[in-house]
């Protein structure tokens, strides 16, 4: 059972795919902090000084100074703001994630079509006496 397991770590498709939640972590916190500390302020400022972190509802109908005192009272929340920096979190990575796949579709394409033009070259390339004893394909 342990080499059989060494065997799959050692696979590549096991190493790529743990170098992916690595890198995919790192780009998480990354995102969180470009939309919690670079897009979501100006936002806010622009749509009335909201701070969308502390932007909830309390649902039982009373006020709390903040988020954190409602939570701290057991209060049902509405954590509006939470919830709108998830959407966009959610949109960033999103986007990124679709650029990267777009880029990786470009570069097969071009390996395909580079491949096939290799292909096609060499077939060219073949002296018409190696083509005359190839078999021809029947009408």
């Amino acid at each position: 059972m342990l080499k059989e397991f060494r065997t799959f770590i050692a696979r590549g498709n096991a190493v790529e795919m743990a170098v992916g939640i690595v890198v995919g972590a790192a780009f998480t916190k990354i995102v969180n902090s470009l939309v919690n500390d670079i897009i979501m302020p100006p936002i806010g400022l622009l749509l009335g000084e909201i701070d969308f972190k502390s932007w909830f509802v309390a649902l039982n109908g009373q006020n709390y100074a903040t988020l954190e005192a409602a939570k701290a009272a057991n209060a049902p929340v509405l954590s509006i703001g939470n919830f709108v920096n998830a959407t966009v979190e959610f949109f960033l990575v999103a986007f990124c994630i679709f650029m990267v796949v777009k880029g990786f579709n470009k570069l097969a394409a071009e390996a395909k079509t580079a491949t096939s033009r290799l292909g096609a070259a060499k077939t060219a390339d073949t002296p018409p006496e190696k083509a005359a004893d190839k078999p021809k394909a029947a009408p």
